[in-house]
């Protein structure tokens, strides 16, 4: 089985928190969950799959952390690497922003030679932008736990569901 590493930038524990029920639900020790601001290039390198989440703040901005995150990230030749994006926004107060911290990551690593994870349709969700829907789909697991904070739990599932089928 792959080695999964999941990386997480939170401001309030919102994303923190998603991060430990993903890693719940793909059976991932809490030793291979980490606050993206202790990253290092030797930790990244010791896992196949990341699964990378932030929030998103202000006006579609990254949550602070992933600023060097991403910087270490795109230093890096990630090829042969599967990676998967998760992100929490609110799709009420910021519903032309929504997500867009994890569509941030998804440009930003597009040249280092991973491969994504597939992400969700939007179809399910209420918002009105977002630099994180290409054709349709989130470029990861969207997550608004402000709003729709019921559906959390299946839409979690589903896209772990999915992830294992890659593993």
């Amino acid at each position: 089985m792959k080695k999964i590493g999941i990386f997480y930038g939170s401001t309030t524990g919102t994303t923190e928190s998603v991060a430990g029920m993903i890693a719940g639900k793909l059976g991932v020790s809490s030793a291979d969950v980490h606050d993206v601001s202790k990253m290092t290039a030797d930790m990244v390198n010791s896992y196949d799959v990341l699964l990378l989440g932030t929030s998103t703040w202000g006006d579609g901005e990254l949550q602070d952390d992933w600023y060097d995150g991403v910087k270490l990230l795109k230093g890096l030749d990630l090829s042969g690497k599967l990676v998967g994006l998760f992100g929490c926004g609110d799709s009420e107060s910021y519903a032309d922003t929504f997500c867009d911290g994890m569509g941030i990551i998804y440009e930003d690593l597009k040249g280092t030679g991973c491969e994504f994870i597939n992400g969700v349709s939007d179809a399910d969700y209420t918002y009105s932008s977002s630099v994180a829907v290409v054709d349709g789909m989130f470029v990861g697991l969207a997550i608004d736990e402000m709003n729709e904070s019921g559906k959390t739990d299946e839409r979690v599932t589903a896209w772990t569901e999915h992830i294992k089928t890659l593993l």
